[in-house]
């Protein structure tokens, strides 16, 4: 399967706003930032998050440095226009996490809801960490947020893995500090009510040479 053109299509077929993950406001990804990320210079990567009210919620509690990558060109061009004027000061990816190139320790803030749980391969989820270990230096913080273990076991036709708070942060290693874990139920568009399991953490150490 080509993934590209897979969420291409989706992103094609339906809004933004009629897609399972989308929020209205991403409250508890904005809350749990401002707690451990007060310096509203610092630099931030929202992974997935073409379609994410998120970036424009930064924006708006006067974040400056941010970053948007997705693996879909619709998705950002849609959340780009969207934004209007405000979207032209965000930098935007187009490109496949797991080989983006990325600004070697160039975020003090990685934000991930959703894609982390569409990796079902452990190499991929390897990769994933590696990107990490990259693009965040020593006390820069993680989120990643993905599927409960009550939650949904495939997601816009694809399969997905689900998580214990426990399991998602053993995914990163011991570069990675746990500092706190939050469950929400998300209700989708259509009226479902779908689990998710967000975990915060702190870049430690561990390798960090340029991949």
């Amino acid at each position: 399967m080509n993934l590209k053109e897979h969420w291409e299509s989706i992103y094609r077929s339906k809004r933004p706003t009629e897609v399972s993950w989308y929020q209205e406001e991403a409250a508890l990804s904005l809350r749990l930032i401002q707690q451990v990320a007060p310096s509203r210079d610092g630099a931030i990567i929202d992974v997935g998050g073409g379609a994410s009210v998120l970036v424009s919620q930064l924006s708006a509690a006067g974040y400056s440095n941010l970053t948007v990558l997705d693996l879909s060109g619709n998705a950002i061009a849609y959340a780009r226009a969207s934004l209007g004027p405000q979207g032209e000061r965000i930098r935007w990816i187009e490109a496949d996490i797991l080989n983006a190139e990325l600004p070697y320790g160039g975020f003090a803030f990685w934000h991930d809801r959703a894609v982390f749980h569409f990796l079902t391969q452990p190499s991929e989820r390897e990769r994933y960490v590696a990107q990490v270990m990259h693009a965040v230096p020593p006390g820069g913080h993680v989120l990643v947020a993905g599927f409960a273990e009550d939650g949904p076991t495939r997601c816009s036709g694809l399969s997905v893995m689900r998580y214990s708070p426990t399991a998602l942060h053993q995914e990163f290693g011991d570069g990675f500090s746990f500092l706190r874990a939050e469950r929400e139920e998300h209700h989708t568009p259509a009226g479902a009510v779908q689990a998710f399991t967000y975990c915060l953490c702190k870049r430690t150490g561990g390798s960090d040479t340029p991949v």
